[in-house]
């Protein structure tokens, strides 16, 4: 199979997936590929490669708010280089926090020496392009995500250029957010499966305060952690954009477009 890859390029064209970001983020992406996939046989569904190997990979967030000094660009890279070598022609990373230019520059520098027709499809420019299409007069969009993507305004830039509104939690929220990712006492990263209760609820929280006292028009859920724990499509009658839902249909798109799914309804 390898050879074949290397004789031709395939159509569908095959998909890597740069997991372990953390490891349940990456089998979400997978599923919601699979859900997002029109496909009525095992045939029908795309290549896919899920390179889960979380020991690899230095703390993203550590590292940009200063708490360590290695950058996880550089394994990040060695990892997109793998799947490159495994015939993938789409990459995808399920994580926002990795998408910080500190860390992505340095790893799509990794893999652009190593190839020129891998292309790589970001998580943050396709839920602008998402979240630009639900608002196109404009409007406020709410965020979460972790302290680092917000710190490193990966969202607000991107929105704010876009011609949209970011507006973040409250810092106090913001910190509860971090806890409902992190914590090893209760957060999703330690409890995936199911969701403490204790988590979904400070999101479900989160959510509200920047529905209810923010006033937004969409919320993004701005961390692929988090659509773990919130799977509404809709919240206080507010369409809630889940940016790993996007991201697989745009890796969809990118490796065959007739195989994607179009939605009945609001779904993403």
């Amino acid at each position: 199979m390898l050879q074949r890859f290397d004789e031709h390029q395939p159509v569908p064209l095959p998909i890597g997936i740069i997991g372990g970001l953390g490891p349940y983020a990456g089998y979400d992406l997978v599923r919601k590929i699979f859900r997002w996939t029109s496909a009525s046989t095992d045939e029908d569904h795309l290549p896919l490669m899920l390179h889960s190997f979380p020991g690899w990979i230095p703390g993203r967030p550590a590292f940009l708010l200063g708490e360590i000094a290695e950058n996880p660009g550089e394994d990040i890279g060695g990892v997109m280089v793998q799947l490159a070598r495994c015939g993938a022609k789409v990459l995808g990373m399920p994580c926002n926090t990795a998408h910080s230019p500190r860390i992505l520059d340095t790893a799509l520098s990794r893999l652009r020496a190593f190839s020129s027709d891998v292309r790589f499809i970001s998580i943050i420019s396709s839920a602008v392009r998402c979240v630009s299409a639900f608002l196109p007069g404009g409007g406020r969009v709410g965020l979460l995500g972790t302290v680092a993507t917000l710190r490193t305004r990966l969202y607000q830039d991107a929105l704010e250029k876009a011609g949209l509104e970011p507006v973040a939690p409250d810092d106090s929220v913001c910190v509860r957010v971090q806890q409902a990712i992190s914590s090893p006492e209760f957060g999703i990263k330690a409890f995936s499966d199911p969701v403490s209760p204790q988590a979904r609820k400070i999101l479900l929280g989160a959510a509200k305060h920047l529905a209810e006292d923010k006033k937004v028009s969409v919320l993004l859920l701005g961390c692929t952690e988090i659509p773990v724990a919130i799977t509404e499509t809709c919240l206080w009658d507010i369409p809630v954009i889940d940016a790993t839902s996007v991201l697989a249909r745009e890796l969809i798109r990118a490796s065959c477009p007739e195989r994607l799914k179009v939605p009945r309804d609001f779904q993403i």
